[in-house]
């Protein structure tokens, strides 16, 4: 545990992590074994590590990088995506493996809850090879994705990484990215591994699986003596932020009508690290990172508007104003 305060300045963000092709089919109610399931189906880009990257940007961090790894076949796309959502890209093309695939069942209920079917392909084969120290060379902040965990070259790169920010006084977070991966994992290896970590932000789940503690406040409120600070996303139920052991702040989530809740997670990450590098307290990043989540769940996909559609619609509204 390092102690060092979680905003030492300003600078940009560098997000290291997964860029993947997401297949987001949406389909209402149960779905019907053995045979058909209408459904809307859509080809995006996604990846936890790019959707964090795409939505600081989006939040207004001016300054946002993104390391990942895609296969040949997709490379100039995501990388055409990443830039129009003002993110640098400096994406490692794998010669073995295709790019990473999830297919994302989201059933268009009241929730809109979805399900994950994951190929990881070539973004959890980053290694220690493809890191660059220059790469911390004007950051403030480091992102590591969680899903770097789960195998053993990304394990080895997050130690590398989250090292070289150590000896630049850069600070580290990490989402541990998802429940069902960390129970594969094991909770004692995990939480090795993030104890260098200066900002954990876990799901309700995964603070849960953690700890063993069934209350979403102790889970958090446990993890925070093992990492500097917690914060703790619960979706509908906003966020806690907790320090020391203690709970400090409740942050409530911003209403929203769910479309698919694919990368809601995500949008709070990078709308949170994008506020605490203008210098917002943790509770006041938070709730900029639940206001970022409400604008996510009611988009298909993880990613925010791209800025040139951004700056369209502002430009027609202007317009309209005159």
């Amino acid at each position: 545990m390092t102690g060092r305060p979680e905003t030492p300045g300003r600078g940009g963000l560098l997000v290291v992590g997964d860029v993947v092709t997401d297949v987001v089919a949406r389909h209402r109610g149960p779905l019907a074994p053995g045979t058909d399931t209408a459904s809307v189906i859509r080809t995006l880009p996604g990846g936890a590590g790019a959707n964090v990257a795409c939505w600081a940007a989006y939040r207004g961090c001016p300054d946002v990088r993104l390391l990942g790894r895609v296969g040949a076949e997709a490379a100039a796309w995501h990388e055409r995506e990443l830039i129009a959502c003002g993110v640098r890209p400096r994406l490692v093309i794998d010669p073995h493996a295709a790019t990473g695939t999830v297919i994302c069942l989201v059933d268009t209920g009241a929730a809109a809850e979805r399900t994950f079917l994951t190929d990881s392909g070539a973004s959890l084969r980053l290694d220690p090879d493809d890191w660059s120290d220059a790469l911390l060379d004007g950051v403030g902040r480091l992102h590591l994705s969680g899903y770097l965990l789960f195998s053993r070259t990304g394990g080895a790169l997050v130690r590398t990484a989250a090292a070289a920010a150590r000896a630049r006084g850069v600070p580290v977070s990490l989402d541990p990215a998802s429940a069902g991966f960390l129970a594969e994992l094991g909770v004692d290896r995990c939480l090795t591994l993030v104890e260098e970590v200066d900002v954990l932000l876990p799901s309700r789940d995964e603070a849960v699986l953690l700890t063993g503690l069934s209350d979403p406040a102790q889970a958090a409120a446990e993890l925070s003596r093992h990492v500097p600070l917690v914060v703790a996303k619960h979706g509908p139920d906003g966020a806690l932020v907790a320090r020391d052991g203690v709970v400090l702040a409740r942050v409530p989530a911003v209403a929203a009508t769910p479309t698919d809740t694919t990368g809601a997670g995500d949008a709070f990450t990078g709308a949170f690290l994008a506020a605490l590098l203008t210098g917002a307290d943790p509770a006041a990043a938070a709730a900029q990172g639940c206001r970022a989540g409400a604008v996510a769940v009611e988009r298909v996909g993880g990613r925010p508007p791209a800025l040139a559609d951004v700056t369209a619609a502002t430009t027609t509204r202007t317009a309209h104003v005159r």
